[in-house]
């Protein structure tokens, strides 16, 4: 990606072994559960909109056995936990994020989620995912649970895949290995317009829109040749990008385009339906304009934070905050996201800022859990509390959305039970340490 992989690994043992050694947080991924265990009394928010009150949910072997009301307490050898008072959440899913594939904005050596080149669909992001990172512990206190480290950059990006946050390595970290392709629909840049409307670096706007088309011309031959490339059969010589969009073509891998304006929006949603591809729409900023094209065309969307600025000038000031509910109100499946990945562990808190902006609370829980993992074709395994699925879920003290009232005491990734301990709070305890040894 940035580099390459063997250059990735090699500069990152000797660029940040110097950095972050001094303050690791050792923490080794947990065991595999080796006992039944029945969680009672909780209020358990399933993420499918359901809230069972006083439930009682049982799991083993990694999946989730049984979900029931008024208290049940199963018989036999089965640990049992008392939630009386809190609160069972479906692990949080952080969407189209870097995380894992970046570590320290100021060392190039850590930046591995983009490449150089406008068409790298055969870049995938898992091969360079790091599970030695200590960003995902931090958001684990958060309750987010699992990932979908995702590349940056050019036309077409390459393959995201989702993780779950406590693993040895990408292939214990994979839930689901190259989910989805990813593009950015080629957009006519904004510019400041200078004597007689011409920007003197790019060109008047005449110039700016004939470069987006030909990008689009570009854009749609190498799709139509990749296609054509997927339907020989066994090709004599083997073209690396075009082989790696062969499961788009298919179905087994998703497409997300980003696209922010509704003139793109149409026109991206349209472009993959020439190929018989049904997009999942990233960013989205005007897709409120054009919600009854998106329920037609059965398109899911995944917006930007609502703690943002409006995109246009004489945008409703409020149009972020209001973006996911009025989208999700209409009966869209709405996902929320975070770009990059230092701000990822406030993600539970952005899903709780749009129940203030007209979406209901369970529907809010849903955008970054069950509808995350439609969008990212996880939803059979994960994304919810029901049996049968993987019991990936944590117990809070109090609302999981509410800044104030989230406390994430215990957490269960794939029925293991996973070490809450980061770097944070390591650093927590000794700063309050010193300065309360300094009082005496």
């Amino acid at each position: 990606m940035h580099t390459n992989i063997k250059t990735y690994i090699f500069s990152l043992t000797l660029s940040t072994s110097s950095l972050v050694s001094f303050a690791q947080a050792n923490i080794s991924p947990a065991k595999k559960q080796s006992q039944n265990i029945a969680i009672t009394g909780a209020t358990i928010h399933t993420g499918n909109g359901t809230v069972i009150e006083n439930g009682t949910l049982l799991f083993g072997n990694g999946k989730i056995i049984d979900v029931s009301a008024n208290g049940r307490v199963p018989q036999g050898d089965v640990k049992q936990i008392n939630a009386s008072g809190k609160h069972v959440y479906p692990g949080f899913i952080a969407a189209t994020t870097n995380l894992g594939l970046t570590e320290i904005e100021a060392v190039k050596a850590t930046l591995d989620f983009s490449e150089i080149g406008d068409y790298n669909s055969h870049i995938r992001s898992i091969v360079a995912y790091n599970t030695d990172s200590k960003v995902p512990a931090t958001l684990r206190s958060n309750g987010i649970l699992l990932a979908q480290p995702t590349p940056r950059g050019g036309t077409i990006s390459g393959s995201s895949s989702v993780v779950q946050l406590d693993a040895w390595n990408w292939e214990d970290a994979s839930i689901k290995t190259d989910d989805a392709m990813h593009m950015a629909w080629p957009v006519t840049p904004r510019s400041r317009e200078g004597f007689g409307g011409v920007n003197r670096a790019q060109g008047s706007p005449e110039i700016l829109a004939e470069r987006t088309q030909n990008a689009t011309n570009q854009l749609t031959s190498f799709f139509a040749e990749a296609k054509a490339y997927s339907e020989m059969g066994k090709p004599e010589v083997i073209n690396t990008r075009f082989e790696a969009m062969k499961p788009v073509f298919t179905g087994k891998e998703k497409l997300f385009i980003e696209a922010d304006k509704q003139k793109d929006i149409l026109a991206a949603v349209n472009f993959a339906k020439k190929f018989g591809i049904t997009p999942v729409i990233t960013g989205a900023d005007e897709a409120y304009l054009v919600i009854d094209f998106l329920k037609e065309n059965h398109i899911t969307v995944i917006v930007k934070q609502p703690h943002a600025l409006p995109t246009n000038n004489d945008d409703d000031v409020n149009m972020p905050y209001k973006n996911a509910a009025i989208l999700a109100n209409a009966g869209l499946n709405v996902v929320l996201s975070i770009d990059g990945y230092w701000q990822q562990r406030n993600l539970p808190f952005m899903a709780g800022t749009v129940t203030a902006w007209g979406l209901d609370k369970e529907k809010a829980l849903s955008t970054i859990t069950l509808n995350a993992a439609k969008a990212m074709g996880v939803d059979q395994t994960t994304g919810s509390i029901e049996v049968g699925k993987d019991a990936t879920f944590f117990i809070s003290n109090g609302d999981a959305l509410d800044m104030k009232t989230n406390k994430v005491e215990q957490a269960f990734i794939q029925g293991r039970d996973i070490n809450l301990d980061n770097l944070h709070k390591q650093l927590d305890k000794k700063f309050s340490d010193k300065y309360a040894a300094d009082k005496k």
